[in-house]
């Protein structure tokens, strides 16, 4: 009896070129709304959360990207130890994290941070902390539309050699690990839950896997770190970050991961 087949894995050919092009929405876009076809910051930064967009505004340290051009979210740009940074908040998921990614690289991106809230796994990990992901479990669909099935995606090599020397130079507890990234965060039964940490998975999140494959099949340079924050709601006092959220926390990690990506370009 043949296995049936799944749409999911049909039909992508991830090796060609698709029709609908980021470049042309976003220059829609700016035609619809009238604005500038300026760069954005050459830095931007995913916050799932909304934390860090959030503490930035009610401490008037942001103001919006006026070129950004995304129908979906607002930019913000701040200066944060020293680095310009584009924040986009509250683009949570898979889907809508690649969604964002394709447009800011076509709008003038050249490094793509992503620093989103996760669930431990790794019973030894002391929260909240942050792991720098080496590499991501693909329990999701968008990275299917990128690469050919596979069970992991990672960064890129210039990415991960810089990221590397984070634990060094940020004066964060940042270690490294491989995650689980899911579509279905309340699916997360106890059998899944032990077999990802059987197989050494240290954190479950929503977003990595296909923000690496986009990365990979893209070229384009993209860090994802897990702020490890909460063990499931099993406890009571569960999903506890830290000051302001962890906002200030999560701010230096991206400004430390910036430079990192920086210095290693020189």
């Amino acid at each position: 009896m043949s296995m049936p087949r799944l749409p999911i894995l049909e039909h992508k050919h991830p090796q060609h070129a698709s029709l609908f092009q980021p470049a042309n929405l976003l220059r829609e876009a700016r035609r619809q709304r009238g604005l500038p076809a300026t760069p954005i910051p050459a830095v931007c930064l995913l916050d799932p959360d909304g934390d860090m967009v959030r503490y930035l505004r009610d401490k008037d340290l942001a103001s919006p990207v006026e070129a950004w051009a995304c129908y979906h979210t607002a930019m913000w740009r701040t200066q944060w130890r020293g680095i310009e940074l584009g924040l986009v908040g509250c683009a949570v998921g898979a889907p809508f994290a690649v969604l964002v990614a394709e447009q800011a690289f076509a709008s003038g991106c050249e490094l793509l941070i992503s620093i989103t809230s996760a669930g431990q796994l790794d019973g030894t990990l002391e929260l909240p902390c942050f792991v720098r992901i080496d590499r991501a479990l693909r329990d999701e669909g968008t990275s299917y539309h990128y690469l050919p099935p596979g069970p992991f995606a990672e960064p890129l090599p210039s990415v991960a050699a810089a990221m590397a020397t984070l634990p060094a130079t940020a004066g964060l507890r940042v270690r490294p690990g491989a995650v689980w990234t899911t579509d279905a965060p309340y699916r997360e039964t106890a059998a899944a839950i032990a077999a990802r940490t059987a197989a050494g998975l240290v954190a479950v999140e929503m977003e990595a896997a296909a923000l690496y494959a986009f990365s990979e099949a893209r070229q384009c340079p993209v860090a994802c770190f897990a702020h490890v924050t909460n063990a499931m709601a099993q406890t009571a006092g569960d999903f506890e970050k830290g000051e302001a959220d962890g906002a200030l926390a999560s701010l230096d990690l991206a400004a430390a991961a910036a430079a990192a990506w920086h210095a290693s370009q020189v």
